[in-house]
């Protein structure tokens, strides 16, 4: 079994099964369990019944256990997409990190369990060669259908670290700005934008429900003063200024 030797210990679930064939991981997607513990919580990911599962698992005081061998692919990403691959699971190695989330009172993550998640994540992308932009929240890969690990999540402390794409945002101001229900030249260039960083936006020029959605998935990792799904100035500026910083061999 491929693994960390981070890894407090090993509880193997059996919800797993073989990448696509020619696959390897390519993605590190961060998750926050949901649940009121990490042990119901790996209770849960150990469940045939559950369908789900994770290659690693970080409590509160920043322990750390395997789940599944990053060789295997584990049911974590769900329906997901991001620069145009589907199949996130076969690509990815996924780390819940025990927070009860926004349904249960959604606490700070503690700066033990942050260090912790840092240390592994450097570990991964390190021996898997994942590029800094490809280390995603799991609201990055499932706009609408997830939020996690959330706005309190400090991306800022893991760059620091060396871990993910990361910029200061732009402090929020007035100006022009783009919403649902417009169209237009603008919206086209903001949706091009979108999806030329990965998320999965069709570049049509009308501000739909799901372009709404996506900005609010780029503003929950990336400008998180303010999550409300409209391309304000300090949104748009973000966004180019990301773009412009990330590697220039990275599609």
């Amino acid at each position: 079994m491929i693994g960390t030797r981070l890894a407090r210990r090993v509880i193997l679930s059996p919800n797993i099964e073989a990448r696509a064939v020619g696959k390897v991981p390519r993605f590190l997607i961060l998750h926050y369990t949901g649940m009121d513990s990490a042990e119901k919580a790996c209770l849960w990911l150990c469940a045939p019944e559950s369908k789900v599962s994770c290659h690693y698992l970080v409590d509160e005081q920043g322990a750390i256990t395997q789940m599944v061998g990053e060789e295997l692919r584990a049911w974590h990403a769900g329906l997901s997409h991001w620069q145009d691959e589907t199949d996130i699971n076969s690509l990815s190695i996924g780390i819940e990190i025990q927070n009860p989330g926004h349904g249960g009172g959604y606490p700070d993550f503690p700066s033990v369990q942050m260090d912790a998640v840092a240390d592994l994540s450097r570990d991964i992308i390190v021996r898997h060669g994942i590029a800094a932009v490809d280390v995603l929240a799991h609201s990055d890969v499932a706009p609408g259908r997830k939020i996690d690990p959330g706005e309190k999540f400090d991306w800022g402390f893991l760059h620091g670290r060396g871990v993910g794409h990361w910029i200061a945002p732009e402090p929020i101001s007035g100006g022009a700005f783009l919403q649902q229900g417009d169209e237009g030249d603008a919206v086209l260039a903001l949706q091009s934008l979108l999806k030329m960083y990965g998320y999965h936006v069709d570049a049509t020029g009308k501000y739909d429900k799901h372009t709404r959605i996506v900005v609010e998935s780029f503003q929950r990792h990336f400008r998180t003063g303010k999550i409300d799904g409209v391309a304000d100035q300090s949104t748009v500026v973000t966004l180019h200024k990301l773009l412009k910083a990330r590697p220039a061999q990275v599609a």
